[in-house]
């Protein structure tokens, strides 16, 4: 008889190598928000997956770099603080191009010190139609470590191999009975929810100067049977970056307030009424004093 498995996987990686879309895949419902810009994660997002064998707690961290501020800082602990006590890390890579500095950077600053199950997982792999070629591709990651740890070549895209990843970590696990209840997907609560999906339209919408400098904090999340009431205040560095958030008339805000509330009415079930205001903070990214709770 097959004992049931239960055990933590931390998902890691530069930044724009999938994490977030691979994450929301495995769950099979988005839980992450997902953007073509960098630093789009920039905290833990817990999300559950269970099947009939195991019960899987993914840990997806902020894309890690070199930090350039004390924001960047904060983001590469967050990602050290996810892997102290998992059963794995994923270690996601670019399949589609070689290893680089940044791939170096995370194993020996962040990976250095881990003892436990390791999979390589290359993702957009299929982006390169030469087999030789993925496989230099592959190489150049694989001799970064010193151990041969195995690999799993996925498409967050289209979900190819998927499959194989999971059985993969079943594989890795402990014995272990589950911890949550099979319909649950996250213990992220809905106030952090609605926090990350307003500032995903604000990535998605503004320009190239604003989605570094900003960040949401919920101030209230009042619930009711049929309607919940969010009120969020939108952090910006600059005078310049508030005027592209509100837009001429207040048409931008209105864009990034309409579609969160539709998402947030998706993910609810109810109605939402999302009050939104955008206030300046100059250079918050450099001042550890309420950093933590505005990123």
């Amino acid at each position: 008889m097959k004992h049931y498995k239960f055990g933590y996987a931390a998902i890691i990686g530069r930044p724009n190598v999938g994490k977030s879309t691979i994450l929301n895949r495995l769950i099979g419902q988005k839980i992450a928000i997902t953007t073509n810009k960098a630093q789009t994660t920039r905290r833990r997002i817990n999300g559950i997956l269970t099947t009939e064998e195991a019960q899987i707690v993914f840990i997806d961290t902020p894309g890690i770099h070199k930090p350039v501020d004390r924001l960047g800082e904060c983001l590469v602990d967050e990602a050290k603080s996810a892997i102290n006590d998992v059963d794995i890390v994923l270690f996601i890579v670019d399949g589609s191009t070689t290893a680089g500095r940044g791939d170096k950077w995370i194993i020996d600053n962040v990976l250095k010190d881990y003892k436990g199950s390791l999979i390589i997982v290359s993702n957009k792999y299929d982006l390169v139609k030469d087999i030789q070629k993925r496989e230099e591709i592959l190489l150049t990651y694989k001799t970064l470590f010193k151990e041969n740890y195995p690999v799993v070549k996925i498409s967050a895209k289209t979900g190819r191999n998927f499959d194989t990843l999971i059985k993969n970590m079943v594989r890795k696990l402990p014995a272990g009975e589950k911890v949550y209840a099979d319909d649950e997907i996250t213990d992220e609560t809905m106030r952090n929810i609605a926090g990350e999906l307003i500032r995903e339209k604000i990535l998605i919408h503004t320009r190239d100067e604003v989605p570094h400098s900003v960040a949401v904090i919920i101030e209230s999340y009042e619930e009711t049977e049929k309607l919940d009431k969010i009120s969020a205040q939108i952090i910006v560095e600059h005078e310049t970056q508030k005027g592209i958030l509100i837009g001429k008339d207040g048409s931008m805000l209105k864009i990034i307030g309409t579609e969160a509330r539709k998402e947030l009415e998706d993910t609810t079930g109810k109605k939402v009424f999302l009050n939104l205001k955008v206030k300046v903070i100059k250079d918050w990214r450099k001042k550890s004093k309420d950093l933590e709770k505005m990123y």
